[in-house]
């Protein structure tokens, strides 16, 4: 299982197919409908939002295992 740095890494790479310029953590937290505060906390902590995670691979149709899992 990947840890937080690898998946917002992923993350970030997903918003930068639709993005020009680089690519920050507030848009990942934008992304997952959470203040940048909120996912510096948890990158802090180096816990992942799994419920954020999975509700954004819902809307995006996206396979959370690509996200999670090696």
């Amino acid at each position: 299982m990947r840890d937080f740095i690898s998946v917002i890494e992923i993350l970030k790479a997903y918003i930068a197919k639709q993005k020009e310029g680089k690519v920050l953590d507030k848009d990942v937290a934008a992304l997952l409908g959470m203040s940048q505060a909120r996912l510096a906390t948890l990158k802090k902590r180096n816990t992942l939002p799994y419920e954020s995670i999975l509700l954004f691979c819902k809307r995006e149709e996206l396979c959370c295992s690509e996200i999670f899992f090696d």
